[in-house]
């Protein structure tokens, strides 16, 4: 599985962004697709992850701010980010594979991609 991440870039406090993440190759393996972040000095977080059954789940730092949504059919998602502040400044990345459970969104998956750099400006 391979995916591909897109819609990053520079903003400035308040404003917004889309990033897409889409999986290709043998997405049979995909149910779920994540999207994490990592900012300098810090570890990897967890943002927000999304399931083809429509389960949908957001960082506390995120909630009300970001949405995430997905096509089962094109195994891509989408990040809807408004409302960005200087915190949100980082590495983005997409992870995808298969989750299962009540806690399917709380570890990562097993395929990744590349990071899209989101930088917000004051």
């Amino acid at each position: 599985v391979q995916l591909q991440a897109s819609g990053g870039g520079l903003v400035e406090i308040g404003g917004s962004l889309r990033l897409s993440c889409a999986a290709s190759g043998n997405t049979v393996r995909v149910n779920a697709i994540a999207w994490y972040r990592q900012a300098p000095g810090k570890q990897r977080e967890l943002v927000a992850a999304w399931s083809t059954g429509g389960d949908v789940k957001y960082a506390e730092a995120v909630k009300g701010r970001f949405a995430i949504s997905g096509e089962d059919s094109k195994k891509t998602a989408y990040l809807e980010m408004i409302d960005l502040v200087l915190e949100d400044s980082a590495v983005y990345y997409c992870n995808a594979g298969w989750g299962a459970g009540y806690d399917w969104w709380e570890y990562e998956y097993e395929y990744w991609g590349q990071g899209t750099q989101v930088t917000v400006s004051s």
